[in-house]
């Protein structure tokens, strides 16, 4: 930073200055010199001159006179005699220096002989690794139904029934069958604490589940009118988007819930992805549009002023994904009238660029290890695909389901991939891999965001 450069800085930058010689210091006045000059008590100006003039001529006269060996002979030797052997006019006393290394020796060998190394590239199995029956899943591309929390758990939901499936144990529990007049299951997310799980529901509610004690805690009313069809976590805030095109922020510690309703989507709000650091929120609905939602704009302005309105998909946007190596970089997916994945500048709202993925975008994933995302797809393939970001170059296609592949999750630490489609069945993908230091890094504490209460009401 400018401002920020302090007077010893300043002075070294004057002291050296670019574009400047920088010389070696002198032993002598004949020694060590910088550029080598003619010595001049080494000269003879009186031959030079005889040399450059009259030489010459006499030289030419010479070779064309017929010449004895004698007479060669004893021109030679008078030359010697007289001192006019000369080989050279101009005449240099001292040898010049070698030339100063700006490295070391052994520095500038060992960068030639260490080659940068290259990491190899890493296998991509094609083939789901395991395979588990879903059935009576709804095929709903609105819907959000499948979620990996923070404990390593899988949320389901199927039909009316939301089941639990533990990834370390493999083991499967039933959470809660929602009644036939409430139901069915219309989303589901956990809490950042890996416990808590939201269920959203047809009928406009949203229960609060333990799933430690399979116990409900509470129940969200009247922040919609109808189905809540995407659901996201920031801290102690539940955001609930629901068909009538409505995002309601919930604080699930108050009586009173509803604290923030933001209003600019015309019809169902199907993608909810709250940013890492917890300040934007970015919103997919039916209408074809994108918003993205400041809470400090929204706090202190109405709760109606988006920060960004994004309109250039031509079909549904429910896939969201914010970028966790760069900030301010949110990967967004349409449906089968647009087919393309787009990247934006959220501090701009521009548009960085834009994939023609040639079928219908369902959703998005970032790989937490690598500068990679997957998608996921509907007719014609029914694929998943990983792209190498920024390039987008295709590094795999994934292909097993046969029905679009409306759902995934990604396991705690980011190796493993679940996906849930209308074929009903849900399959688990080892497509970004095992990271270097996934044994070295602790685990980070998960956020626990009912600590500061002792009961949900």
């Amino acid at each position: 930073m400018d401002a920020g450069m302090n007077t010893s800085t300043h002075l070294k930058a004057q002291a050296r200055c670019p574009l400047q010689e920088h010389f070696l210091p002198r032993k002598s006045s004949k020694e060590n010199l910088d550029r080598f000059i003619p010595n001049r008590s080494a000269m003879d100006f009186d031959y030079a001159h005889y040399a450059l003039t009259e030489g010459r001529n006499g030289k030419d006269q010479a070779t064309a006179a017929v010449s004895s060996p004698s007479r060669e002979a004893y021109r030679k030797q008078l030359a010697e005699t007289m001192n006019l052997n000369h080989t050279r006019i101009l005449a240099f006393r001292n040898k010049p220096q070698a030339p100063v290394e700006l490295l070391p020796t052994d520095h500038s060998a060992s960068l030639h002989q260490q080659p940068r190394s290259v990491k190899p590239r890493r296998y991509i199995p094609q083939t789901s690794e395991r395979t588990l029956d879903a059935p009576d899943i709804v095929d709903d591309f609105y819907l959000n139904l499948l979620d990996w929390g923070s404990a390593n758990v899988l949320a389901i939901a199927l039909g009316h029934t939301v089941y639990l499936w533990d990834a370390s144990s493999g083991s499967t529990s039933e959470l809660v069958t929602i009644d036939e007049e409430k139901g069915p299951v219309t989303s589901i997310n956990w809490a950042p604490d890996g416990r808590h799980v939201a269920v959203g529901l047809n009928n406009s509610e949203v229960q609060l589940w333990d799933s430690a004690s399979n116990r409900q805690l509470r129940t969200l009313k009247g922040g919609h009118q109808s189905r809540v069809g995407s659901m996201a976590w920031n801290n102690h805030i539940l955001t609930t988007g629901g068909m009538d095109g409505q995002i309601v922020n919930n604080d699930v510690r108050i009586r009173s819930h509803v604290v923030e309703t933001y209003r600019g989507h015309t019809q169902e709000v199907c993608g909810l992805k709250w940013s890492g650091s917890g300040q934007q929120l970015a919103s997919g609905g039916n209408d074809n549009v994108v918003h993205i939602w400041d809470r400090s704009v929204a706090s202190s302005n109405s709760t109606t002023q988006y920060l960004h309105r994004l309109e250039e998909h031509t079909s549904a946007v429910k896939a969201l994904a914010w970028c966790p190596f760069q900030a301010n970089l949110l990967a967004t997916g349409g449906g089968g009238g647009d087919r393309t994945i787009k990247f934006w500048n959220t501090h701009t709202g521009a548009c960085l660029n834009s994939v023609d993925t040639g079928s219908q975008v369902c959703s998005l994933l970032w790989s937490k290890n690598e500068r990679e995302l997957l998608s996921s797809h509907g007719f014609t393939q029914n694929q998943l695909t990983l792209w190498k970001y920024p390039s987008m170059v295709k590094m795999a296609e994934l292909t097993g389901h046969t029905s679009r592949v409306l759902y995934m999750a990604q396991s705690p630490d980011g190796c493993t991939v679940a996906t849930a489609a209308g074929d009903e069945t849900l399959r688990f993908w080892n497509v970004f891999g095992v990271p270097e230091t996934a044994k070295k890094a602790a685990p980070k504490a998960a956020h626990e965001p009912f600590s500061h209460v002792n009961r949900i009401r």
